[in-house]
């Protein structure tokens, strides 16, 4: 039972390393669209008008929209499916597991935030950004850790996977209450109403994951109309979908809607995000907009915001005995782990999109190079200091020495 797990997790670690590494090269391609004479084309690829209308009811955006408000609503059911298998027998099953990723994760979303503002307090615009640097990017960091190859730990990829899981929580509730328009009122009943028949759907241990998925539909499409952000709803969707079958003991519906997604999110979803979010012309760009109280804030929020935050608070909390340091990690791998966390690509991308597209200026250009720039260099460095850390660790024997 032990190896079958075993084998699970590591086949885990291989499918988001590949699929960082995926992420990073349709980032690539946008960035040399949009820096070439093929500019006008990547920019009428994500103009490209689409719409759906049934009856009086109609659902018109730019495919930008469509992938940020529809396909994303996908990757989020599948953070959902992951949060709620982790949670009943997962890594975060046992609360001694899951407080010093919890604690690294607070302090790697609040001190970041922190610095951003201390940039940008000046702005009412630019301050609706506080959150963008709070994200980490676990496909981006399982890439670049699956660089260092088999001298990883286990118990290193576990910590970086359950931090980012916690990360995830909190982007959740940031968007849930800090990045919602004003709401309709009769959407959101109908939202209610959909809540409601998927709570009756799990209560009777319906199995049959295409009646959730129905109801799941409508509720995204009531929400996205409701003014709260439709991503939300692949959330809730996933609140809902039963972790046992009723029918066969053996048969997990989540696991198996979990598993048929994954592969699609991975390697088609979030490359396909990337690569319509991540065009950044460069060719007009002045040293004043690469310095600019945006990007700036972005970029240090990620590259030292998150470093301080997520170590400085698994410190604190190793040392207070509230949690333990985790077997085969020393100070220094947690250090560069806490490094290569400030990777934050996809879901500060996503929160930067939400966070200026309703302020009237358009502020998208700063927020992609403060990301781009932030991300980069954490990168380096994380990948600096645990390929050092390693084979130090390796060498030594001794994975407890002092930092």
């Amino acid at each position: 039972m032990r190896k079958n797990r075993t084998s699970s997790l590591e086949k885990f670690f291989k499918h988001e390393s590949s699929a960082g590494i995926l992420l990073a090269a349709a980032s690539l391609l946008a960035i040399i669209l949009a820096n070439t004479p093929a500019n006008k084309l990547y920019n009428l690829i994500i103009d490209l008008p689409l719409a759906i209308q049934v009856g009086t009811f109609k659902i018109a955006k730019p495919l930008l929209l469509w992938v940020n408000d529809g396909l994303m609503a996908i990757f989020f059911l599948v953070v959902g499916l992951e949060l709620k298998r982790e949670f009943l027998e997962g890594e975060l099953s046992s609360i001694k597991k899951m407080v010093l990723p919890a604690i690294g994760a607070v302090g790697g979303m609040a001190i970041p935030s922190i610095l951003y503002i201390g940039f940008n307090f000046k702005s009412s615009a630019a301050l609706q950004g506080w959150a963008i640097p709070s994200a980490t990017d676990i496909a981006f960091v399982l890439g670049v850790l699956s660089l260092l190859g088999s001298s990883v730990p286990t118990s290193l990829k576990a910590f970086l996977t359950s931090l980012a899981i916690f990360d995830d929580i909190g982007a959740i509730l940031i968007i849930a209450f800090f990045y919602t328009s004003k709401l309709s009122y009769t959407a959101m009943l109908v939202a209610c109403f959909c809540i409601l028949v998927l709570f009756f759907l799990n209560r009777r241990g319906v199995s049959e994951t295409s009646l959730y998925v129905v109801f799941g539909l409508i509720m995204w499409a009531a929400i996205l109309k409701s003014g709260v952000h439709a991503t939300l709803a692949g959330i809730l969707l996933a609140v809902f979908i039963p972790m046992t079958s009723s029918r066969d003991a053996r048969f997990s519906p989540l696991k198996a809607m979990e598993h048929d997604l994954h592969a699609a999110v991975a390697y088609f979803i979030l490359p396909f995000f990337a690569f319509c979010n991540a065009g950044i012309d460069f060719r007009n760009m002045g040293i004043d907009q690469l310095f600019h109280n945006i990007p700036l804030g972005i970029a240090l929020g990620l590259f030292i915001g998150k470093q301080t935050g997520i170590f400085g608070a698994c410190w604190l909390g190793i040392k207070l005995k509230l949690a333990d340091m985790p077997n085969e990690m020393s100070w220094q791998i947690l250090y560069g782990a806490s490094a290569l966390s400030g990777i934050g690509f996809t879901m500060s991308l996503f929160i930067g999109t939400l966070a200026f597209e309703e302020t009237g200026v358009n502020m998208l250009y700063d927020e992609r190079l403060g990301i781009l720039l932030g991300s980069t260099a954490s990168g380096i460095l994380g990948y600096s200091i645990l390929r050092k850390s390693l084979r130090r660790s390796k060498t030594s024997g001794d994975k407890k020495f002092g930092f």
